[in-house]
């Protein structure tokens, strides 16, 4: 195995810490970051994309480090916060040598770190991935684990989004609303089906022509637009980023006609302050990282055993905890955003303090 780093002093960023892992022989270049293991060991996917750079990537890995730590949180998990990113295109160098390199980085890590599925792997990669280490879940139903996590992340999505319109609207349901959304993925596709089954309407985009087919032929009655621009810009009463992060940013915020915000995309919000500006017009955001938590649920529960109907039914707490959520934001006169912050580093602090307590 070649090249590790680790550092246990990431400067300002308040990681605990970071891992830089290379395998020349396989190609393999990837970080780890840990952002807290107050709760628990810290659980996060392994995102393999092409960076422009080794700063893109370190930056990346450090943002979703720290919003997996919130995320597993504001869930109820016993479980600190972490992520991965493998830096390279996943169509030119992904292999099982280089998956099994990967793996052997993150058992090296004695279980302080939990990987899973993200943006560019796969369940049959973490049953790869499971090959070198224990500690790695979102794996096959033939190898004990939950499979696709997306169902639940999709299913905890739309509990946020039901959640919001009761908050605007006064009733927990979007039928008769007209729903924007941006991606037709993994999860976009199953929000969807929820949608439309609720009653609204549907209208979406994405880059994917394979998405756009699959919609067509599946639910002909969703009406499709050219690109985000056009989506956003549309008649819609709720928008729903499911795609890459930043959606939300000083070119897509003024443009948007929404009320609501609820998607399953990470780090929705391109910068510090984005947030504000939602508020300051009038739209209602729910953090991503509180209502896209339904897939870390389904994944986390494959570590005591999975149970799909139990994973679902806390997933589908996401409807209280958003409630809470929108509820003290309007208590303590701040964004949604910043009430889910309080919230779950009050948790981190309040349960993080316990292991301080000597017990043997």
């Amino acid at each position: 195995m070649g090249v590790f780093a680790t550092t246990d002093d990431p400067g300002s960023t308040g990681h605990e810490q970071v891992v830089f892992c290379q395998d020349k022989q396989s190609g393999l270049k990837a970080i780890i970051g840990i952002y807290s293991t107050a709760l628990g060991p810290a659980l996060g996917g392994t995102r393999f994309y092409p960076y422009a750079s080794e700063e893109e990537a370190l930056a990346d890995v450090l943002d979703l480090s720290r919003g997996m730590a919130y995320k597993n949180a504001l869930a109820g998990l016993d479980l600190g916060g972490g992520k991965a990113v493998i830096w390279g295109d996943p169509e030119q160098i992904k292999s099982e040598p280089l998956l099994r390199a990967y793996g052997r980085f993150v058992e090296s890590l004695g279980g302080r770190y939990y990987t899973a599925c993200d943006v560019g792997t796969y369940v049959a990669d973490m049953d790869v991935i499971a090959r070198e280490t224990r500690y790695v879940t979102g794996r096959s139903v033939e190898h004990g684990g939950a499979g696709d996590s997306s169902i639940l992340t999709a299913w905890g999505v739309f509990q946020g989004m039901r959640a919001a319109a009761e908050h605007v609207w006064g009733d927990p349901t979007l039928a008769g609303r007209r729903v924007g959304v941006a991606g037709l993925g993994k999860v976009g596709k199953y929000l969807t089906g929820h949608l439309l089954g609720d009653g609204a309407e549907v209208v979406a985009t994405d880059v994917n022509p394979k998405a756009l087919e699959w919609v067509r032929a599946n639910h002909p009655q969703v009406e499709l637009v050219d690109d985000t621009a056009a989506l956003v810009a549309s008649d819609i009463d709720v928008y729903a980023p499911c795609a890459l992060g930043g959606a939300l940013n000083d070119d897509t915020v003024p443009m948007l006609r929404a009320k609501v915000v609820t998607g399953a995309a990470n780090n929705q919000l391109a910068h510090p302050g984005i947030e504000k500006i939602l508020a300051d017009q009038g739209i209602l955001y729910t953090p991503d990282y509180v209502v896209n938590a339904g897939g870390v649920i389904q994944v986390a529960d494959e570590i005591e055993g999975f149970n799909f109907e139990r994973a679902k039914l806390r997933a589908t707490r996401i409807y209280d905890t958003t409630r809470e959520i929108l509820r003290l934001a309007d208590d303590e006169g701040v964004p949604p955003a910043v009430a889910a912050d309080r919230l779950a580093e009050r948790r981190m602090a309040e349960v993080g303090r316990l292991r301080t307590i000597r017990v043997r």
